[in-house]
């Protein structure tokens, strides 16, 4: 008796320090979700602080809100506006953009999502006497860009390897003689820096005093520290150094401090007007769920999530990290009763046009597609975007689960993370700049169980926090806290960490393997 009462006594005192050890835990964890956060906000005030120190005077020498007064093409613009483009108002700092690329500034736009860019280099094009060069990174998107401006009434073509001989050399004739009506015309950067007869011809419509307006769309992928690095990207540059007197305005959705400096800089235009708005999407609701390893299971919970949330053919986009899954999954949700299509790059490009024509006229509800869909589509009623995997950083993450409410009503953007998807994408962003730092910075965001998702992009983008209001997850669940046994939580986050630390390893062992087979093998 006396004996039992020593192992009673022994059991409460150790599971007296095990509650003390608990309420340590707890604290700790507490207290590195605060850490995280803070680590964030100091690497976006230092990014802020190099930026303002940096020798490359991007400042403006006039600020944006110089460009809001009265101009001599008010009337002709607010008139091309409302009966041309159908468009009764404008939207936070398009006047703006537009005053300064009229007075012939060069302009760096950071515009969200949404918020109205095209219409930015679009309708300076149509008060212009001459032509606008576009230059954007996809087919697909000029294509859009294409068809929703002839459907306006505006002279509006492209080049690119599709084009016909026909319009080929309609706009050669254009750009040579000055031809034919041609007020815009869409290139890649690929016709800039591999095509000499383009150049030339670009050459003697500048000559000629037609060109009027130079538009690189989808500006962060000339930055080889943006999250959609171009190669061809890099050269276009020399549109600034052959043409110096004709305005340039470049626009993107997502630049970091860094990415802007690295832009001004490549496309040589150091005295531009930089107009940044803010990242906020406040219709956007973000989710993170946490997603099953059994592939079937994370199908079932899409196709009911869109069926049970979106029962009237709302329409949607999930993204894939593979052209095999984009098909696997497209294939799985139509089983499950889902109208839904793949999109990738390795489709033909008739293919792709009628799947990207179905989706856009509503007659497909989802369409499943890896990066190469979606950049700059002009579909306003997206209501949710899912990604079944990770995205490789912040930024695109951002700018995909972007293409959601650009009508401005309540959408929802979803993520599906298991610590098992980061290997995939560290393989894929291992050689890239910061590639994996960007990558850990979205594991993170996924892993937050605490922090209010949408403060995660302020902190990122270094711009100041606004309130969420409610609008993620993690701030709705923060209203109904309870109290619970964290010990299996705390072992899965830190097992989820281990992996990411693991996985660090071993991308940095097989970089310094492959370097010293290089200096070994191939001299």
């Amino acid at each position: 008796m006396y004996e039992e009462d020593n192992i009673q006594g022994e059991l409460l005192l150790v599971q007296a320090e095990l509650d003390d050890i608990q309420g340590q835990i707890s604290a700790l964890i507490d207290r590195q979700e605060e850490l995280y956060e803070r680590e964030s906000q100091l690497k976006a005030m230092l990014e802020v602080s190099k930026a303002s120190n940096n020798t490359i005077n991007n400042t403006p020498s006039v600020g944006p809100k110089d460009w809001s007064g009265s101009f001599l093409w008010d009337s002709r613009a607010d008139d091309v506006r409302f009966n041309v483009f159908g468009i009764s108002s404008y939207r936070q700092n398009q006047r703006e953009i537009i005053n300064a690329i009229m007075s012939g500034r060069d302009v760096l736009v950071i515009m969200a999502a949404g918020g109205g860019k095209s219409l930015c280099y679009q309708l300076p094009a149509v008060l212009h006497d001459g032509i606008t060069l576009v230059v954007s990174p996809l087919l697909s998107l000029i294509q859009d860009q294409v068809m929703g401006l002839a459907a306006l009434g505006i002279q509006a073509y492209m080049l690119a390897s599709t084009t016909n001989k026909e319009v080929e050399k309609f706009v050669y004739k254009a750009l040579d003689k000055g031809e034919g009506e041609l007020k815009i015309l869409y290139v890649t950067p690929e016709k800039i820096s591999k095509s000499k007869r383009f150049m030339s011809k670009l050459e003697k419509c500048h000559h000629a005093g037609r060109l009027s307006l130079i538009a690189i769309d989808e500006a962060h992928c000339c930055s080889q520290w943006g999250h959609d690095f171009r190669p061809d990207y890099k050269n276009l540059g020399i549109l600034k150094v052959q043409f110096p007197s004709v305005p340039m305005i470049a626009l993107t959705a997502t630049a970091t401090n860094k990415v802007q400096i690295d832009l001004i800089e490549m496309l040589h235009i150091p005295r531009c007007v930089k107009f940044v708005s803010t990242i906020n999407r406040p219709n956007l609701f973000y989710k993170v769920f946490e997603k099953s390893p059994v592939g079937k299971v994370v199908i079932d919970e899409i196709a009911n999530f869109i069926s049970e949330s979106y029962p009237n053919n709302e329409s949607g986009i999930v993204y894939c990290f593979s052209r095999k899954e984009c098909e696997q999954v497209a294939k799985e949700l139509s089983e499950r009763g889902i109208l839904a299509d793949y999109y990738h790059a390795d489709m033909d490009v008739i293919s792709r046009e009628k799947v990207h024509m179905r989706w856009s006229k509503s007659k497909l509800q989802v369409i499943v597609g890896t990066v190469a869909f979606g950049m700059g589509i002009n579909k306003p009623d997206v209501r949710f975007v899912i990604h079944h995997s990770l995205s490789k950083s912040m930024e695109t993450y951002y700018q995909e689960s972007g293409r959601a409410g650009r009508d401005g009503l309540p959408s929802e953007c979803i993520l599906y993370y298991r610590p098992g998807d980061v290997p995939r994408q560290s393989s894929m962003v291992f050689y890239e700049n910061c590639g994996l730092q960007n990558l850990y910075d979205i594991v993170r965001y996924c892993q937050s169980k605490r922090s209010c998702r949408r403060g995660a992009f302020f902190r990122h983008f270094g711009e100041a926090a606004q309130d969420c209001n409610g609008m993620c997850d993690n701030c709705t669940s923060s209203l109904e806290l309870k109290e619970i046994d964290a010990t299996r939580m705390m072992i899965l986050h830190q097992l989820g960490n281990f992996t990411v630390a693991l996985n660090y390893i071993l991308d940095t062992c097989m970089f310094f393997s492959l370097y010293f087979y290089k200096m070994v093998f191939l001299g």
